[in-house]
């Protein structure tokens, strides 16, 4: 019977709690992240996620541009066409978006209908069109990492290379049309297509 004492001896010096000075402070994490800490052991577990993707596909909704215009451009060959989008309707569902409009390719307008991801920002736009304009054959998509800004245009046979679709919000005056912008100093920085 000599392990009772013991016993009964290590509970009450747990039962007994420190001097203050004796406790180091955790230090909290970051300000750019969020970290989820164990209370009972105060060990971090983990970041914590702070965004949150249905609102923000709730807020793209609301705020995202119904007019894009700007040019498409071939990987093959060819100068870059006149583009346009309208969104008629925007409609949130869960974390993602979804687009239905119209675009117009070298002046050949057809429907399209599409998802944004409100978390990636990766777009999937199809042309429900029999013809689309600037050599685009119907069974295409258009898919995109960077919201409507950029894509590319991902044709249904492999012999086509596909080309680039660059829009920016609101509409070009018609003087401007069929010419393309030079990039201005603040454009992002874009992938290679």
């Amino acid at each position: 019977m000599p392990a009772a004492p013991l016993v009964l001896a290590s509970a009450l010096l747990a039962a007994t709690p420190l001097a203050a000075e004796g406790i180091a402070p955790v230090a909290g994490p970051s300000a750019g992240a969020s970290m989820l800490i164990d209370t009972a052991s105060e060990t971090v577990v983990g970041p914590v996620e702070t965004f949150d993707p249905v609102g923000r596909a709730e807020l793209l909704e609301r705020e995202l541009p119904r007019q894009w215009s700007g040019t498409y451009q071939s990987f093959a060959a060819g100068p870059p066409l006149p583009a346009a989008l309208t969104l008629s309707s925007v409609r949130a569902m869960g974390a993602m978006v979804d687009l239905r409009g119209e675009i117009s390719i070298d002046g050949v307008v057809v429907p399209v209908q599409g998802n944004l991801n409100a978390k990636s920002d990766q777009l999937d736009l199809i042309p429900l069109g029999d013809r689309i304009g600037g050599g685009l054959e119907p069974g295409g998509q258009f898919q995109g990492l960077q919201g409507l800004e950029l894509s590319g245009w991902n044709a249904n046979r492999l012999t086509d290379q596909g080309g680039r679709l660059a829009l920016q919000p609101g509409s070009l005056p018609p003087a401007a049309e069929g010419r393309e912008q030079a990039p201005s100093s603040s454009m992002p920085v874009r992938g290679l297509w």
